[in-house]
């Protein structure tokens, strides 16, 4: 089809830049079928698994982040650059996208300035309240940029700003299982209050060292848990389960089925990513926050804040985990009220058109 609209969709690195950009893609697919789509990712990346399991086409550049803390860590990082600006062109120039779409992540940096010399136009999805340097630096040649957050004027130009939200799993606006059914298929009892761990979509060893240290005081409390640990840590939370001989607690390395996991949860630990944010806004879960201190620009926390600040959420710092995060799950789990002013909060926050808002913008911007 000649007149077909073509895309590339550029970033990664965690579930948080990948769910988000196929979500976006999905929206597109289902609004034109005809839709021409490729990702473009950095190698040896989450997206790189992810992505074609979701039934797209993906190329991967050799870039790799900048180390802040770790200088000597660089030396390669000019080379990876330059190989990965030639490789973009390459691919790019080729490809002949009408737009070039960065979410985030190592790979959208080279694309998208690539599509700016090639003259391609492009939109950010920003999905941080804090916005990351290589978005603000990108954002200067885009058309577009879709934020998740108010009042971000002070990180982009006022007139590309759109507050669309974030884009999260179709499976997630429309839940369909009730937290009776949910809590059975996870070999749960449907009538216990349930906790759902998640560390994001890498897991979190801070976190997961805190469950596993506390986890006879949560079970004490009367709650049953679903735990995903991510792939580093699930065989010591199988052994530390099997220790205490409880039928309790659900362990998983990564839960495929989070509609089930939301719907079964009664209150969440999470790490403050994008992602866990605008789905934790949607699903409307009083939740407990530990924003991962290492996040570039601390932008963790600042997503935290911005709920916290709302009476949305609880905020408990990842230094604080050893002797203040079982002990806030205990307290929150035993406090109805607090549970549902916090359940009622956070839905304040949720976008649940936000893809269509952005596939909106695109075919604005390409005319097609």
């Amino acid at each position: 089809m000649k007149n077909e609209l073509r895309v590339v969709i550029s970033g990664g690195g965690t579930g948080g830049h990948i769910f988000p950009a196929v979500a976006i893609a999905n929206e597109i697919k289902a609004q034109k079928p005809e839709a021409k789509i490729l990702f473009v990712g950095a190698l040896g990346k989450m997206e790189m698994e992810k992505v074609p399991k979701a039934g797209y086409e993906i190329i991967g550049l050799p870039i790799a982040g900048f180390n802040r803390s770790n200088m000597l860590a660089n030396v390669t990082f000019p080379f990876k650059l330059l190989r990965s600006l030639f490789l973009a062109h390459k691919v790019l120039r080729g490809y002949k996208p009408d737009i070039a779409i960065g979410v985030g992540g190592f790979a959208s940096g080279p694309t998208l300035r690539v599509a700016n010399l090639l003259g391609i136009k492009t939109l950010i999805q920003e999905q941080n309240s804090y916005a990351g340097v290589t978005n603000k630096i990108l954002s200067k040649k885009a058309e577009k940029v879709c934020v998740a957050y108010p009042n971000m004027e002070k990180f982009f130009e006022k007139d590309k700003i759109v507050f669309t939200g974030n884009p999260v799993r179709g499976d997630l606006a429309k839940i369909s299982i009730s937290p009776y059914e949910a809590k059975k298929s996870f070999g749960l009892e449907p009538d216990r209050k349930t906790l759902l761990i998640i560390g994001g979509s890498l897991g979190a060893l801070s976190i997961n060292k805190g469950i596993a240290s506390g986890l006879k005081n949560l079970l004490n409390a009367d709650l049953q848990i679903i735990w995903q640990t991510g792939k580093t840590f699930v065989e010591q939370a199988k052994e530390t389960v099997a220790n205490l001989q409880s039928q309790r607690v659900y362990v998983s390395d990564f839960i495929y089925e989070m509609d089930k996991a939301y719907a079964a949860a009664d209150l969440v630990v999470s790490r403050a990513g994008a992602l866990s944010v605008s789905e934790l806004s949607l699903v409307g879960k009083a939740a407990i926050l530990v924003p991962y201190p290492f996040a570039a620009e601390d932008h963790q926390t600042q997503n935290a804040l911005s709920l916290t600040s709302k009476e949305a959420a609880i905020l408990v710092k990842d230094n604080e985990i050893a002797y203040h995060l079982v002990e806030s799950v205990v307290e929150l789990a035993e406090n109805a009220t607090k549970l549902r002013v916090l359940s009622e909060n956070i839905l304040k926050f949720a976008k649940p058109f936000a893809a269509k808002e952005i596939v909106d913008e695109i075919f604005k911007i390409t005319q097609k």
